[in-house]
């Protein structure tokens, strides 16, 4: 494995992925959520909502415990998918990765169901508004933590903040 770290200097203009790069490596496959992350309008958030359809399909064959496993594995696995695909692109966290949104919308949508489409839908705008703002503490893990572990980690960061302002609206 290569120790060459992505550089910040390169935009991610100069270094867009295509299907041909999505299909070049099975980990760019998993790191661009399927194909999601190469949406030209905000990868993030088409990596979300394939979470959520994914989530629903998979629900139909998962249990609880099938999920924690899922998530767990795909999360450590996501560390070095997502670091790979990055450094590929030469982009330290490039918006065309969004294995972090789906692992973590995943994580959301188990602890929060059974729920409302509503509440559902609640948890995305929730969700995206913090992966996208990135208020602080998520911010601060964003800048200072690096690599494949950055890239996962903002976003967990940012599930477990959507979970907790669904909690308090739950609770009011």
């Amino acid at each position: 494995m290569s120790t060459k770290q992505p550089t910040a200097d390169r935009t991610e203009s100069q270094r867009t992925p295509n299907t041909g790069f999505l299909l070049s490596h099975p980990a760019h496959l998993f790191s661009l959520g399927f194909g999601s992350g190469l949406s030209p309008l905000a990868p993030g958030t088409a990596g979300t909502a394939f979470s959520w359809i994914s989530y629903l399909v998979l629900n139909q064959y998962l249990t609880t415990s099938g999920w924690f496993i899922l998530i767990g594995v795909g999360f450590l696995s996501g560390i070095w998918l997502c670091g790979f695909t990055a450094q590929k692109l030469s982009i330290a966290d490039p918006k065309s990765i969004v294995w972090d949104e789906i692992i973590a919308f995943w994580a959301i949508l188990l602890l929060i169901t059974p729920t409302s489409f509503t509440r559902q839908f609640f948890a995305f705008l929730i969700f995206r508004f913090f992966d996208v703002v990135k208020p602080p503490p998520i911010r601060y893990f964003d800048r200072t933590v690096k690599g494949g572990f950055g890239i996962m980690l903002d976003d967990i960061i940012a599930a477990f903040c959507t979970l907790f302002i669904i909690a308090m609206c739950h609770s009011i």
